[in-house]
């Protein structure tokens, strides 16, 4: 399944369903096939997207740092093989950079964002 967000304000934003169901859940919505966010819920629901990047950034940043300290003490753990493989995955600052965009350019022209209709 794929969300596709539709707004008078902006052009259309397709997401596959994990990513999609993901940052709907960041921002407190029922990830169900429809939907909608008022201009009132937006910048509440961008700050929810900031905070939840920010949380990624620093797991992101001490798991690198738990990784360096095992290999300054000679071992590897699971930590060095997460950041190995999340070097390789989108992180959530790039998969939201759109839909924040969305929201942003939805809510300075009091527009809502909708999906599933």
């Amino acid at each position: 399944m794929l969300y596709k967000f539709k707004s008078k304000a902006t052009g259309d934003l397709i997401m596959l369903e994990p990513q999609g169901k993901h940052i709907l859940k960041l921002i407190g919505k029922e990830a169900g096939a429809q939907g909608i966010i008022m201009p009132s819920e937006m910048m509440a629901a961008i700050d929810a997207l900031k905070a939840a990047v920010e949380r990624e950034e620093l797991a992101i940043k001490a798991a690198k740092d738990a990784a360096h300290q095992s290999d300054q003490t000679g071992g590897h753990d699971e930590a060095s093989v997460r950041i190995t493989d999340s070097a390789r995955t989108i992180s959530l600052r790039q998969r939201v950079v759109p839909f924040v965009d969305m929201l942003r350019r939805a809510h300075a022209e009091d527009k809502e964002v909708v999906w599933g209709v």
